[in-house]
């Protein structure tokens, strides 16, 4: 398993009339902590793109438990709990810094290169996820 985690401080701007962070600002959330991962595994998501490859979202899934509020200190860990071949499957769990769960997320992403093909992960990618899994 891969698990990175990524500190944020919620925004004013990202709550609704009722104090409550809107929805729909937990997807960038994810993605912080998805591009923080990558770049703790070594291959940050710009060398990817260098490379030829993009990771675009075809599936997300969020169950919110409790809300967060402006000015809460979040953590989000992300996990990869398998080895990717043509997608990754990325799990989430936001937290407030008390260990309070606010939400549980997955994102599945297909490897893709420029001409929206699907393809293999870049070799350092593969090597990185290696050291961390067993391979069949």
């Amino acid at each position: 398993m891969v698990r990175s985690k990524t500190s944020i401080r919620v925004r004013y701007a990202e709550t609704d009339m009722m104090g409550i962070v809107y929805h729909s600002r937990y997807l960038p959330w994810l993605e912080c902590a998805r591009i923080q991962l990558l770049d703790d595994l070594g291959c940050p998501y710009r060398e990817m793109e260098e490379m030829g490859v993009r990771l675009p979202v075809v599936e997300v899934n969020c169950r919110y438990r409790q809300p967060a509020r402006f000015d809460d200190r979040i953590v989000v860990v992300a996990e990869v709990r398998e080895m990717p071949r043509a997608r990754i499957q990325i799990f989430y769990q936001v937290k407030k810094e008390s260990g309070e769960l606010l939400c549980e997320a997955t994102t599945l992403h297909g490897f893709m290169n420029l001409e929206n093909r699907p393809c293999r992960p870049p070799e350092k990618l593969r090597a990185a996820f290696a050291t961390h899994f067993t391979l069949r």
